[in-house]
């Protein structure tokens, strides 16, 4: 009886777009491509410019890390801190190969996962959120409820909150903010991602540092084989 063929394995591009910066990284590579980005942004200059940086790296499907919520695999609104365009896009058909869409945040905190029950909170210009339970993702939209002055966690957490409050109110509120969700949500502990993680001081009890290289092993994770 002869053996089942062995699976060819992905070379996989990774796009994590956030309101900053755009971060690209392929199977095989060593370093990262980082490409300005902000409210000109639109979703065919992305796919242009991600291009232009990729013509000699290999990669036959990519993961595409998205600054909004993602419904069956298409955004479900324009992002906040970009320009337009992203909502009926074709990125498979631009691209040329297959495209998986995610939530950055989500995608970032499928790489940070190491079991149980994990909250993530990604501090970048806004504010990204998901949950894992026992290996199941779930993203989640906090970033725009209410939290408190009729502001928003973003309003608090994000950039614009760290420009009008300064750093040390900030990282009191990050403080604040990840210790009720830690206690309302049942999580076990508390990953604190995103590009502006780096500039806190000590970490809230039960939460701990993220990395943003964890989104692209978020991203390469979502090509990987599932397990039976």
């Amino acid at each position: 009886m002869k053996a089942a063929p062995k699976e060819k394995s992905r070379n996989v591009l990774v796009i994590d777009v956030g309101g900053t910066n755009i971060k690209i990284l392929a199977t095989g590579e060593k370093e990262p491509c980082k490409i300005p980005s902000g409210p000109s942004m639109t979703a065919a200059k992305m796919v242009e410019v991600v291009k232009k940086n990729v013509k000699n790296w290999k990669f036959d499907c990519i993961s595409l890390g998205y600054p909004g919520p993602i419904i069956n695999g298409h955004p479900l609104r324009e992002p906040h801190n970009l320009g337009g365009g992203w909502m009926r896009f074709d990125f498979s058909k631009a691209f040329g190969c297959p495209v998986r869409m995610i939530n950055d945040a989500a995608m970032q905190a499928l790489g940070s996962y190491r079991g149980g029950r994990m909250l993530f909170l990604g501090l970048g210009t806004g504010l990204g959120s998901a949950m894992i339970v026992d290996g199941v993702l779930e993203p989640m939209e906090l970033a725009h409820l209410v939290y408190k002055k009729g502001r928003t966690y973003e309003d608090y957490l994000g950039l614009r909150g760290m420009e009008r409050m300064g750093k040390k109110k900030w990282r009191r509120s990050v403080a604040e903010v990840a210790e009720s969700l830690k206690a309302a949500l049942g999580a076990d502990y508390v990953v604190l991602g995103g590009g502006n993680a780096k500039k806190l001081k000590g970490l809230p009890a039960g939460a701990e540092l993220g990395s943003n290289e964890n989104a692209f092993k978020g991203g390469f994770r979502m090509w990987e084989k599932e397990k039976a």
